[in-house]
Protein backbone atom coordinates (compact mmCIF):
# COMPACT_ATOMS: atom_id res chain seq x y z
CA UNK A 1 0.00 0.00 0.00
CA UNK A 2 1.47 3.59 -1.40
CA UNK A 3 1.12 6.18 1.36
CA UNK A 4 1.96 7.20 5.20
CA UNK A 5 1.64 4.07 7.28
CA UNK A 6 2.16 2.60 10.78
CA UNK A 7 5.30 0.68 10.76
CA UNK A 8 8.61 0.42 12.86
CA UNK A 9 10.37 2.55 10.66
CA UNK A 10 10.68 6.80 11.56
CA UNK A 11 9.93 9.72 9.78
CA UNK A 12 12.97 9.87 7.76
CA UNK A 13 12.62 6.18 6.87
CA UNK A 14 11.53 5.56 3.42
CA UNK A 15 10.95 2.14 1.49
CA UNK A 16 11.12 2.36 -2.35
CA UNK A 17 8.48 0.07 -4.23
CA UNK A 18 11.01 -0.97 -6.73
CA UNK A 19 9.03 -3.48 -9.31
CA UNK A 20 5.19 -3.87 -9.66
CA UNK A 21 5.09 -7.20 -7.66
CA UNK A 22 6.31 -4.88 -4.69
CA UNK A 23 9.73 -5.81 -3.70
CA UNK A 24 11.31 -3.20 -1.59
CA UNK A 25 14.22 -1.63 -0.54
CA UNK A 26 15.44 -0.86 2.66
CA UNK A 27 16.79 3.20 3.00
CA UNK A 28 19.89 1.34 4.38
CA UNK A 29 21.25 0.60 1.29
CA UNK A 30 20.38 3.65 -0.89
CA UNK A 31 22.94 6.74 -0.39
CA UNK A 32 21.78 9.80 0.32
CA UNK A 33 22.80 12.61 -1.89
CA UNK A 34 26.95 12.59 -2.09
CA UNK A 35 27.07 10.51 1.47
CA UNK A 36 27.51 6.65 1.92
CA UNK A 37 24.83 4.78 2.55
CA UNK A 38 23.84 5.06 5.92
CA UNK A 39 21.28 2.89 8.46
CA UNK A 40 18.12 5.33 10.26
CA UNK A 41 16.45 5.05 13.48
CA UNK A 42 13.30 3.17 13.29
CA UNK A 43 10.02 4.63 15.15
CA UNK A 44 6.48 4.82 13.56
CA UNK A 45 5.82 5.86 10.81
CA UNK A 46 7.19 5.99 6.99
CA UNK A 47 6.06 6.98 3.44
CA UNK A 48 6.73 4.39 0.87
CA UNK A 49 7.35 5.34 -2.91
CA UNK A 50 5.62 4.84 -6.06
CA UNK A 51 8.03 2.95 -8.76
CA UNK A 52 9.63 5.38 -11.53
CA UNK A 53 7.13 4.14 -14.36
CA UNK A 54 5.09 6.57 -12.29
CA UNK A 55 6.91 9.68 -13.31
CA UNK A 56 5.60 11.55 -15.34
CA UNK A 57 8.40 12.73 -17.54
CA UNK A 58 9.18 13.52 -21.24
CA UNK A 59 12.13 12.41 -23.73
CA UNK A 60 14.14 14.75 -25.57
CA UNK A 61 15.99 14.13 -28.84
CA UNK A 62 18.64 12.90 -27.07
CA UNK A 63 17.39 10.58 -24.75
CA UNK A 64 17.12 13.62 -22.20
CA UNK A 65 13.96 13.64 -19.51
CA UNK A 66 12.38 16.65 -18.12
CA UNK A 67 9.35 17.50 -16.92
CA UNK A 68 6.59 19.21 -19.34
CA UNK A 69 7.85 22.92 -20.45
CA UNK A 70 4.88 25.31 -20.44
CA UNK A 71 0.93 24.50 -19.74
CA UNK A 72 -0.92 24.13 -23.23
CA UNK A 73 -4.57 23.84 -22.39
CA UNK A 74 -7.21 26.47 -23.27
CA UNK A 75 -8.40 25.69 -20.32
CA UNK A 76 -5.45 26.93 -17.98
CA UNK A 77 -4.14 30.61 -19.21
CA UNK A 78 -0.93 31.39 -17.17
CA UNK A 79 1.17 34.45 -18.33
CA UNK A 80 2.32 37.62 -16.75
CA UNK A 81 1.24 41.45 -17.80
CA UNK A 82 3.42 44.31 -18.95
CA UNK A 83 4.73 45.36 -15.81
CA UNK A 84 3.66 44.54 -12.05
CA UNK A 85 1.29 46.29 -10.11
CA UNK A 86 2.41 49.45 -9.07
CA UNK A 87 1.27 48.96 -5.62
CA UNK A 88 3.68 46.01 -5.40
CA UNK A 89 6.28 47.75 -7.30
CA UNK A 90 6.14 50.68 -4.65
CA UNK A 91 6.84 47.58 -1.89
CA UNK A 92 9.16 45.53 -3.85
CA UNK A 93 10.70 49.23 -3.86
CA UNK A 94 10.87 50.05 -0.24
CA UNK A 95 11.67 46.89 1.25
CA UNK A 96 14.69 45.85 -1.65
CA UNK A 97 17.92 46.05 0.31
CA UNK A 98 21.40 47.11 -1.73
CA UNK A 99 24.81 45.27 -1.34
CA UNK A 100 22.88 43.09 1.94
CA UNK A 101 23.84 39.50 2.22
CA UNK A 102 22.67 36.85 -0.52
CA UNK A 103 20.17 34.59 0.57
CA UNK A 104 22.58 31.42 0.39
CA UNK A 105 24.90 33.01 2.86
CA UNK A 106 22.27 33.86 5.18
CA UNK A 107 22.20 31.67 8.70
CA UNK A 108 19.05 29.73 8.97
CA UNK A 109 18.32 31.45 12.02
CA UNK A 110 18.58 34.66 10.27
CA UNK A 111 16.15 33.36 7.35
CA UNK A 112 13.13 32.38 9.30
CA UNK A 113 13.56 36.22 11.84
CA UNK A 114 13.19 37.84 8.43
CA UNK A 115 10.04 35.63 7.71
CA UNK A 116 8.75 36.54 11.06
CA UNK A 117 9.49 39.81 10.82
CA UNK A 118 8.28 40.51 7.67
CA UNK A 119 5.42 43.38 7.08
CA UNK A 120 3.82 40.97 4.67
CA UNK A 121 3.50 38.43 8.53
CA UNK A 122 2.68 41.20 10.62
CA UNK A 123 -0.72 40.76 12.32
CA UNK A 124 -3.57 43.30 11.34
CA UNK A 125 -7.06 43.77 12.62
CA UNK A 126 -9.06 41.70 12.22
CA UNK A 127 -11.50 40.37 14.66
CA UNK A 128 -12.45 36.89 14.54
CA UNK A 129 -15.10 35.05 17.15
CA UNK A 130 -13.15 32.48 18.72
CA UNK A 131 -9.72 31.66 18.14
CA UNK A 132 -7.96 28.63 19.91
CA UNK A 133 -4.37 27.47 20.50
CA UNK A 134 -3.80 23.48 20.51
CA UNK A 135 -2.20 20.75 20.12
CA UNK A 136 -2.17 17.67 17.97
CA UNK A 137 -0.55 13.89 18.80
CA UNK A 138 1.76 13.33 15.57
CA UNK A 139 4.14 10.85 14.49
CA UNK A 140 6.95 12.62 16.20
CA UNK A 141 5.76 14.57 19.38
CA UNK A 142 2.79 16.96 19.70
CA UNK A 143 1.83 19.55 16.63
CA UNK A 144 0.74 22.94 17.10
CA UNK A 145 -2.30 23.87 15.59
CA UNK A 146 -4.52 26.96 15.88
CA UNK A 147 -8.54 27.37 15.44
CA UNK A 148 -9.82 30.26 13.73
CA UNK A 149 -13.87 30.57 13.97
CA UNK A 150 -15.73 33.66 12.85
CA UNK A 151 -19.41 31.52 13.65
CA UNK A 152 -21.56 33.08 16.04
CA UNK A 153 -23.60 30.06 16.14
CA UNK A 154 -21.74 26.81 16.07
CA UNK A 155 -24.54 24.32 17.08
CA UNK A 156 -24.97 23.57 12.89
CA UNK A 157 -22.45 21.75 11.28
CA UNK A 158 -19.78 23.38 8.32
CA UNK A 159 -17.05 22.52 6.24
CA UNK A 160 -13.86 22.95 7.43
CA UNK A 161 -10.41 24.30 6.09
CA UNK A 162 -7.33 22.91 7.04
CA UNK A 163 -4.72 25.40 6.66
CA UNK A 164 -0.85 24.69 6.15
CA UNK A 165 1.50 27.57 5.58
CA UNK A 166 3.92 28.76 3.26
CA UNK A 167 7.40 29.32 3.58
CA UNK A 168 9.36 27.25 1.72
CA UNK A 169 9.63 23.74 4.21
CA UNK A 170 12.17 25.81 6.17
CA UNK A 171 10.48 28.63 7.53
CA UNK A 172 7.14 30.42 8.08
CA UNK A 173 4.67 29.73 10.74
CA UNK A 174 1.20 29.66 11.96
CA UNK A 175 2.09 33.76 13.24
CA UNK A 176 2.99 34.43 9.84
CA UNK A 177 -0.24 33.30 8.36
CA UNK A 178 -2.25 34.71 11.33
CA UNK A 179 -3.50 37.67 8.86
CA UNK A 180 -4.15 35.15 5.72
CA UNK A 181 -6.31 32.51 8.33
CA UNK A 182 -8.43 35.58 9.92
CA UNK A 183 -9.06 36.74 6.79
CA UNK A 184 -9.74 33.41 5.64
CA UNK A 185 -12.45 32.95 7.89
CA UNK A 186 -13.99 35.86 7.74
CA UNK A 187 -14.45 35.76 3.91
CA UNK A 188 -16.24 31.78 3.68
CA UNK A 189 -17.82 31.59 7.09
CA UNK A 190 -16.14 28.70 8.15
CA UNK A 191 -13.36 27.53 10.52
CA UNK A 192 -10.18 26.98 9.56
CA UNK A 193 -6.80 25.36 11.09
CA UNK A 194 -3.80 26.07 11.02
CA UNK A 195 -0.75 23.49 10.89
CA UNK A 196 2.05 24.66 12.63
CA UNK A 197 4.17 21.57 10.71
CA UNK A 198 7.80 20.75 11.18
CA UNK A 199 10.19 22.56 9.29
CA UNK A 200 13.24 21.17 7.18
CA UNK A 201 16.07 20.68 7.48
CA UNK A 202 15.89 19.76 10.72
CA UNK A 203 12.58 17.56 10.00
CA UNK A 204 13.46 16.93 6.15
CA UNK A 205 10.98 15.36 3.89
CA UNK A 206 8.28 14.12 4.66
CA UNK A 207 8.30 14.97 8.52
CA UNK A 208 6.50 18.35 7.46
CA UNK A 209 3.92 15.92 5.24
CA UNK A 210 3.24 13.57 7.89
CA UNK A 211 1.99 16.01 10.50
CA UNK A 212 -0.05 18.05 7.98
CA UNK A 213 -1.26 14.27 7.51
CA UNK A 214 -1.82 14.08 11.28
CA UNK A 215 -3.31 17.39 11.75
CA UNK A 216 -6.30 16.05 9.15
CA UNK A 217 -6.84 12.55 10.62
CA UNK A 218 -7.58 14.81 13.66
CA UNK A 219 -9.80 17.27 11.90
CA UNK A 220 -11.90 14.55 11.08
CA UNK A 221 -12.98 13.33 14.30
CA UNK A 222 -16.17 15.61 15.00
CA UNK A 223 -15.36 15.59 18.15
CA UNK A 224 -12.06 17.79 18.02
CA UNK A 225 -13.50 20.92 16.31
CA UNK A 226 -17.32 21.79 17.11
CA UNK A 227 -19.97 22.24 14.43
CA UNK A 228 -17.93 20.81 11.55
CA UNK A 229 -18.94 18.29 9.10
CA UNK A 230 -15.84 15.56 8.27
CA UNK A 231 -17.33 14.80 5.22
CA UNK A 232 -16.27 18.36 4.20
CA UNK A 233 -13.19 18.78 4.77
CA UNK A 234 -10.47 21.31 2.97
CA UNK A 235 -7.18 21.09 2.57
CA UNK A 236 -5.30 24.49 1.55
CA UNK A 237 -1.96 26.10 1.51
CA UNK A 238 0.25 28.58 0.07
CA UNK A 239 3.58 28.09 -1.49
CA UNK A 240 5.35 25.19 0.18
CA UNK A 241 2.18 24.74 1.75
CA UNK A 242 0.21 24.40 -1.63
CA UNK A 243 2.54 21.63 -2.11
CA UNK A 244 1.67 20.12 1.27
CA UNK A 245 -1.88 20.34 0.29
CA UNK A 246 -1.26 18.84 -2.70
CA UNK A 247 0.80 15.70 -1.27
CA UNK A 248 -1.90 15.46 1.53
CA UNK A 249 -4.65 14.85 -0.73
CA UNK A 250 -2.55 12.20 -2.62
CA UNK A 251 -1.79 10.77 0.47
CA UNK A 252 -5.35 10.44 1.76
CA UNK A 253 -6.51 9.01 -2.07
CA UNK A 254 -3.38 6.44 -1.04
CA UNK A 255 -4.60 5.90 1.99
CA UNK A 256 -8.36 5.57 1.29
CA UNK A 257 -9.02 8.67 3.61
CA UNK A 258 -10.05 11.05 4.73
CA UNK A 259 -11.88 11.82 2.32
CA UNK A 260 -11.08 15.53 1.18
CA UNK A 261 -13.66 17.34 -0.64
CA UNK A 262 -11.62 20.21 -1.76
CA UNK A 263 -8.32 21.18 -2.19
CA UNK A 264 -6.81 24.86 -2.84
CA UNK A 265 -3.42 25.70 -3.89
CA UNK A 266 -2.11 28.77 -3.98
CA UNK A 267 0.94 29.44 -6.29
CA UNK A 268 2.03 26.32 -4.92
CA UNK A 269 5.86 24.73 -5.19
CA UNK A 270 4.98 21.30 -7.45
CA UNK A 271 8.21 20.65 -8.54
CA UNK A 272 10.39 21.38 -11.58
CA UNK A 273 10.02 24.71 -11.72
CA UNK A 274 13.70 25.31 -13.26
CA UNK A 275 12.60 23.69 -16.25
CA UNK A 276 9.71 26.31 -16.84
CA UNK A 277 9.45 30.16 -18.82
CA UNK A 278 7.92 31.11 -15.47
CA UNK A 279 11.07 30.38 -13.41
CA UNK A 280 13.40 32.04 -16.18
CA UNK A 281 11.48 35.07 -16.62
CA UNK A 282 10.91 35.91 -13.31
CA UNK A 283 14.11 34.68 -11.67
CA UNK A 284 14.70 38.33 -10.03
CA UNK A 285 13.20 41.11 -8.76
CA UNK A 286 10.14 40.17 -7.71
CA UNK A 287 10.49 38.62 -4.18
CA UNK A 288 10.99 35.07 -4.02
CA UNK A 289 14.05 34.71 -6.69
CA UNK A 290 15.64 31.38 -8.05
CA UNK A 291 18.41 31.69 -5.67
CA UNK A 292 16.08 31.28 -2.83
CA UNK A 293 14.15 29.01 -4.21
CA UNK A 294 17.74 26.90 -5.06
CA UNK A 295 18.07 27.05 -1.40
CA UNK A 296 15.04 25.99 -0.17
CA UNK A 297 15.11 23.05 -2.46
CA UNK A 298 17.94 21.92 -1.31
CA UNK A 299 16.92 21.55 2.37
CA UNK A 300 14.11 20.32 1.88
CA UNK A 301 15.00 16.85 0.49
CA UNK A 302 17.69 14.44 1.57
CA UNK A 303 18.17 12.27 -0.78
CA UNK A 304 17.22 11.24 -4.92
CA UNK A 305 15.09 8.75 -3.44
CA UNK A 306 12.93 11.63 -1.92
CA UNK A 307 13.23 13.31 -5.01
CA UNK A 308 11.42 10.81 -7.48
CA UNK A 309 8.62 10.46 -4.62
CA UNK A 310 5.33 12.11 -5.79
CA UNK A 311 4.94 13.34 -2.63
CA UNK A 312 7.43 15.32 -2.20
CA UNK A 313 7.04 16.63 -5.61
CA UNK A 314 3.23 16.13 -6.60
CA UNK A 315 3.99 16.95 -10.54
CA UNK A 316 5.79 13.39 -10.92
CA UNK A 317 2.68 11.80 -9.95
CA UNK A 318 1.54 10.25 -13.18
CA UNK A 319 -1.80 8.97 -11.94
CA UNK A 320 -4.09 11.68 -10.66
CA UNK A 321 -7.50 10.29 -10.73
CA UNK A 322 -9.54 10.25 -7.63
CA UNK A 323 -8.52 13.41 -6.32
CA UNK A 324 -11.10 16.34 -4.56
CA UNK A 325 -12.27 19.15 -6.88
CA UNK A 326 -9.09 21.52 -6.90
CA UNK A 327 -9.01 26.03 -7.20
CA UNK A 328 -5.51 26.65 -8.24
CA UNK A 329 -4.21 30.54 -8.08
CA UNK A 330 -1.27 31.62 -9.62
CA UNK A 331 0.68 34.81 -9.78
CA UNK A 332 2.29 36.15 -13.30
CA UNK A 333 5.69 37.84 -11.87
CA UNK A 334 5.84 34.19 -9.80
CA UNK A 335 8.95 31.48 -10.66
CA UNK A 336 5.93 29.09 -9.79
CA UNK A 337 3.35 30.22 -12.02
CA UNK A 338 3.82 27.59 -14.37
CA UNK A 339 3.89 24.68 -11.90
CA UNK A 340 1.22 25.47 -10.89
CA UNK A 341 -0.64 25.96 -14.42
CA UNK A 342 0.72 22.39 -15.19
CA UNK A 343 -0.75 20.74 -12.47
CA UNK A 344 -3.87 22.26 -13.08
CA UNK A 345 -3.46 20.80 -16.33
CA UNK A 346 -2.42 17.05 -15.19
CA UNK A 347 -5.73 17.52 -12.93
CA UNK A 348 -7.89 17.85 -15.72
CA UNK A 349 -6.74 15.11 -17.54
CA UNK A 350 -6.95 12.92 -14.76
CA UNK A 351 -10.94 14.14 -14.92
CA UNK A 352 -10.30 16.47 -11.58
CA UNK A 353 -12.43 19.30 -11.49
CA UNK A 354 -10.22 22.27 -11.50
CA UNK A 355 -11.01 26.55 -10.95
CA UNK A 356 -7.62 27.92 -12.25
CA UNK A 357 -7.10 31.57 -11.95
CA UNK A 358 -4.03 33.36 -13.18
CA UNK A 359 -3.49 37.00 -11.52
CA UNK A 360 -1.02 38.56 -13.98
CA UNK A 361 0.43 41.69 -12.53
CA UNK A 362 0.57 39.64 -8.98
CA UNK A 363 3.84 38.34 -7.51
CA UNK A 364 4.61 35.20 -4.88
CA UNK A 365 2.77 36.18 -1.53
CA UNK A 366 0.38 38.26 -2.75
CA UNK A 367 -2.37 36.43 -0.88
CA UNK A 368 -0.95 38.20 2.51
CA UNK A 369 -1.17 41.77 0.50
CA UNK A 370 -4.63 42.42 1.96
CA UNK A 371 -3.28 45.34 4.38
CA UNK A 372 -0.70 47.09 5.40
CA UNK A 373 1.70 47.52 4.35
CA UNK A 374 0.19 46.79 0.73
CA UNK A 375 -2.75 46.29 -0.31
CA UNK A 376 -3.95 45.22 -3.97
CA UNK A 377 -7.54 44.46 -5.03
CA UNK A 378 -6.43 41.20 -6.71
CA UNK A 379 -5.65 39.42 -3.04
CA UNK A 380 -8.93 41.02 -1.79
CA UNK A 381 -10.65 39.20 -5.01
CA UNK A 382 -8.88 36.12 -4.75
CA UNK A 383 -10.30 35.18 -1.03
CA UNK A 384 -13.74 36.29 -2.62
CA UNK A 385 -12.95 33.95 -5.52
CA UNK A 386 -12.12 30.69 -2.88
CA UNK A 387 -15.06 31.49 -0.81
CA UNK A 388 -17.61 31.53 -3.80
CA UNK A 389 -15.80 28.40 -5.47
CA UNK A 390 -16.26 26.64 -1.91
CA UNK A 391 -20.14 27.70 -1.22
CA UNK A 392 -21.03 27.07 -4.70
CA UNK A 393 -19.81 23.28 -3.56
CA UNK A 394 -21.06 23.10 -0.37
CA UNK A 395 -24.15 25.30 0.19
Amino acid sequence: MTGIASCSLSSTCLRQTGTESGVRAHPSTVARRGQEPTNWPCTEYEIILRPERNLRTRTGPNGQTSMAPAPTSDAVDASRADTVHPAIADYLADTSVEDGPSYRDLSLEEIREMDETSPLSKDLDIPVEHVEDRTVSGPNGEIPVRLYDSRTDRSGTDPVIVYLHGGGWISGSIETHNRICRTLTTKTGYPVVSVGYRLAPEHPFPAGLQDCYAVLNWVSDTATVPGIDPERLVVMGDSAGGNLAAATALVARDRGGPAIAHQVLIYPAMGAAQTTPAYTENSDGYGLTAEIMDVIYDRYTESDIDDANYYAWPRKAADLSGLPPATILTAGFDPLRDTGALYAEQLLEADVPVSFTNYPAMVHGFFAMIGDPVAVDPAHEAYEAIATRLQDQFD
